[in-house]
């Protein structure tokens, strides 16, 4: 099932669409689909993982001061 929505753009961003859409012979629907599909996937997953993260913080699951510093050496070590 689709639906339809109906969005403003600047005139420059709809002009470098058309240029796309010609380009890779794809409709404007298409490519803003993909391109709202592809930022809604991106944002869902950073979202997601914040959530995960205030969760372990909310539990008290930091690293401690020991474990910053041994991987704060393995990285100096790392870095020569």
């Amino acid at each position: 099932m689709t639906t339809t929505m109906t969005i403003r753009l600047d005139e420059d961003v709809r002009d470098r669409l058309d240029r796309l859409a010609e380009a890779t012979h794809c409709s404007r629907s298409f490519l803003v689909t993909e391109a709202v599909r592809a930022y809604i996937e991106m944002n869902d997953w950073r979202v997601s993982e914040i959530h995960a993260a205030l969760k372990e913080a909310d539990a008290g699951d930091f690293a401690g001061d020991k474990d910053v510093a041994v991987l704060s050496r393995r990285w100096k070590g790392n870095a020569r």
